[in-house]
């Protein structure tokens, strides 16, 4: 059994896959390839949003965004510490101070309670009174989507920015709402190992802001202004390759099949293990895609190394939680 069964999955897709790739190599168009404006227009429909615009990695959309905004040197980021180093590491690449919230022990998204009190603090803390409040990078952790209607609420009373990191929720819903169209930016990844994930790296902007969907758009490809040799700002060379747009399209064919699937399975394993181990909590106002089914046991060792021996692999988020195979 692996962790995540990519094999499987090609195999349902395989005749669309061929063909996608295909009509990459015949029109040989390998960098801004019609696939991938075809694949932006569907991500948009799918999120609900004016705008989707596709880029390298996940990382790089989460960075495209900072820099539109002018995050730089003196401003403060607020996170959350229970994400991949790449939410803060955007932060500091800029120049920008990341401030770390605490979580709730939940959810385990992003706490808002802890976040109002962190937005508070910040001018009396004599290490960060110096700071300029900036912006709210949150994390859809695990597949479920954070408490957006308050944290919305709190950085508009602040003038703050808010950026939905939904690498690992592409696919859930918080009130009704998608995933990526739940803040007025949000960014996601298709690392393979994502809900929806291309056979390499890359990522996608969402936002229905038609200003900053055109500077995202600038960045993406090295500041470009109305040419290609005109070049308005500093940017990135942040380009979602035409081949891997291809293999997204296919994907996305049956990625609802997928997120159902997902949730028959989760539910499966909350009513069998249960009894065990203290299984995943999903809101009442959201739906998760599952990027991880989590569980917290005390029995961490003994449950490993039964889990090992039934040939089940596990993977490790911090010294209580435990991962385990889902697809």
């Amino acid at each position: 059994m692996q962790f995540i069964d990519l094999n499987a999955q090609q195999q349902r897709i395989y005749p669309t896959l061929m063909e996608r790739i295909g009509q990459v190599l015949a029109h040989g168009k390998f960098i801004m390839g019609p696939e991938v404006k075809e694949l932006e227009e569907r991500l948009a429909t799918y999120v609900g949003v004016k705008h989707a615009i596709s880029c390298s990695s996940g990382t790089d959309a989460l960075l495209i965004p900072l820099m539109a905004y002018g995050v730089g040197l003196g401003d403060a980021v607020l996170t959350t510490p229970f994400t991949f180093i790449s939410t803060a590491e955007v932060i500091q690449l800029l120049g920008a101070t990341p401030i770390f919230v605490d979580i709730d022990p939940k959810t385990f998204n992003i706490d808002p309670e802890a976040l109002e009190k962190t937005v508070k603090s910040l001018g009396e803390n004599p290490a960060t009174k110096t700071l300029r409040p900036k912006g709210i990078i949150t994390v859809d952790l695990f597949g479920q989507p954070a408490d957006y209607d308050k944290i919305n609420a709190l950085a508009k009373e602040h003038g703050l920015f808010v950026l939905e990191d939904a690498a690992q929720s592409f696919g859930a819903t918080y009130k009704g709402k998608k995933a990526c169209s739940l803040t007025e930016v949000a960014a996601t990844s298709f690392f393979p190992a994502k809900p929806l994930g291309c056979y390499g790296d890359g990522g996608a902007i969402f936002t229905d802001q038609d200003d900053l969907a055109a500077v995202f758009r600038s960045i993406r490809v090295h500041g470009q202004g109305r040419n290609k040799y005109d070049n308005v700002r500093l940017g990135l060379n942040g380009r979602l390759d035409t081949m891997q747009a291809a293999i997204l399209l296919a994907k996305l064919e049956i990625f609802d099949q997928e997120v159902a699937a997902r949730q028959e399975v989760a539910q499966r394993y909350s009513e069998g293990l249960r009894p065990m181990v203290e299984v995943p909590y999903v809101a009442p106002e959201c739906t998760s895609v599952w990027a991880q089914y989590s569980v917290l046991s005390d029995r961490k060792e003994a449950l490993l190394q039964q889990l090992k021996e039934a040939g089940i692999p596990t993977a490790i988020s911090d010294q209580r939680r435990a991962e385990v195979h889902h697809r």
